[in-house]
């Protein structure tokens, strides 16, 4: 069974553009996982545009599940992971002036630094993933410096099923080589970016597929349906496969 993880970020977003206490990242930890989630992933940035340090370990304390803490490779972000020791940590690339992550991170350009990074991490217990691309020199890279995982960037499959499924094939087949290279390489294979409740169903019936976490999608039907049912109704897809 396919697992679900819900990206919570953007309920941070909401709460920081008033600058006040609510909506409550907690509250809504618990809703995710009443509704099925069997993570929540969230992304402490470097310019703390939406989830803050006290939330993290806040949520780590209330949660039921797993914690899967997205960061970057930056040292100071690094050394709150270690700090906060999280199920899961998906190392990501960062640019400040970005409206979400653009892309996959770069693993084979730098492999002597990361692979620092994952041993600190995996000495604390902490499975570690790369966020990359649908690239075989990049999984080959992220088993080199002995990553747990890998989860594969599906923003450009995203863009691509707006203009109709067809084309969205070719990315599709690369996402889906990407999962037999990591299943290869002895890598968990997770992917996320741009999913939602009409392009998910694809995805879902790549073999190997461990998680999918998806979040502004979520979020942004919970307007309408609450998220209880918003986190629900993917659950249900995923149920199927």
């Amino acid at each position: 069974m396919i697992k679900l993880g819900v990206n919570i970020d953007h309920i941070a977003t909401l709460r920081q553009a008033r600058g006040e206490n609510f909506p409550s990242l907690l509250k809504a930890v618990a809703i995710c996982e009443k509704a099925g989630a069997d993570s929540i992933t969230t992304h402490l940035r470097e310019d703390r545009r939406h989830i803050q340090d006290r939330d993290v370990f806040e949520i780590k304390e209330c949660m039921r599940t797993r914690l899967n803490f997205e960061m970057s490779a930056c040292d100071e972000i690094v050394n709150i992971a270690l700090k906060l020791q999280p199920y899961s940590v998906c190392i990501v690339p960062e640019k400040r002036q970005e409206l979400t992550t653009e892309g996959g991170l770069d693993v084979e350009g730098q492999k002597a630094h990361l692979q620092e990074v994952v041993k600190k991490l995996q000495g604390k217990g902490i499975i570690v993933s790369m966020f990359i691309d649908a690239k075989e020199n990049q999984i080959q890279a992220c088993a080199d410096i002995k990553a747990n995982a890998v989860e594969i960037h599906t923003g450009k499959y995203a863009n691509l099923f707006k203009s109709g499924k067809e084309k969205a094939q070719e990315e599709l087949e690369k996402i889906k080589q990407s999962a037999i290279l990591a299943k290869q390489n002895n890598l968990i294979f997770n992917a996320g970016h741009g999913l939602d409740y009409n392009n998910v169903s694809d995805i879902c019936e790549i073999k190997n597929l461990n998680e999918l976490n998806i979040g502004f999608s979520i979020i942004a039907q919970a307007v309408f349906d609450g998220l209880e049912k918003a986190v629900s109704d993917i659950k249900k897809i995923l149920l199927n496969y």
